[in-house]
């Protein structure tokens, strides 16, 4: 790391703290070698692990894959700055989880009510993909956080590899608890798991993931909760 290059500030607004999340971990050899190289490239990107952002007490869980390189990895939010996070946010505005259907940086002072976003991976991997390894380092701080959902919460895995990680984080097994979009699993622990895929400009561009698709899994997730429909 370059001892010329100023390290942003640690953004606290709504994060979850230690055991949940560690900016100092450098477990992931590669990953920690990674940011370093993204840090030198772009030294105005926060280039640390991201944490939990949203409600501590959330009564829903949203688990994302890792951040992106020029979004969460450089405003240290989230799906916040990325493609992904632009159908993200507008939906959990359009549900009132969110207070803006917009979140570019972490001064725009979004905010969410009853629900927390969090992924597999906290560091950025090479080329948006995490190895196994990599995923299982991590995975005590993913534990950690999913601990705190309240029983009759839901919990929103964003693809195969969240879905996966969330199972291995309470460990339960992955043939039990089948991946397929607008599935919807109940746990042991009385909560649901509900999956959809991810919200990738891949995704969303092929029309493998429509807005009407990802709202209908929000649809689902709201009855469950008890909550309002959405907004129109």
């Amino acid at each position: 790391m370059r001892d010329d290059v100023k390290k942003p500030a640690i953004v606290p607004d709504m994060t979850i703290s230690s055991p949940i999340y560690d900016a100092s971990c450098r477990r992931c050899v590669r990953l920690a070698h990674f940011l370093e190289e993204v840090r030198a490239a772009y030294p105005s990107h926060r280039c640390l692990p991201v944490p939990p952002f949203g409600d501590p007490a959330a009564r829903l869980v949203i688990v994302g894959l890792a951040p992106g390189m020029h979004g969460a990895n450089a405003t240290g939010r989230p799906f916040t700055g990325d493609f992904a996070g632009i159908l993200l946010y507008e939906t959990l505005y359009a549900y009132g989880y969110a207070s803006s259907p917009i979140s570019r940086t972490v001064d725009d002072a979004v905010t969410l009510n009853d629900c927390r976003i969090t992924n597999a991976v906290k560091c950025l991997p090479p080329e948006n993909k995490p190895v196994p390894a990599e995923i299982r380092n991590c995975n005590d701080y993913l534990s950690a956080d999913l601990a705190t959902l309240p029983k009759g919460g839901a919990l929103l895995a964003l693809g195969r590899i969240a879905h996966d990680a969330a199972l291995m984080a309470l460990g339960l097994r992955r043939s039990d608890y089948p991946f397929a979009h607008a599935a919807r699993h109940p746990l042991p622990n009385g909560t649901i798991l509900f999956d959809s895929y991810h919200c990738s400009r891949y995704n969303t561009n092929t029309r493998r993931l429509t807005p009407a698709m990802f709202r209908s899994v929000f649809d689902a997730v709201g009855t469950w909760l008890g909550r309002e429909p959405a907004r129109q």
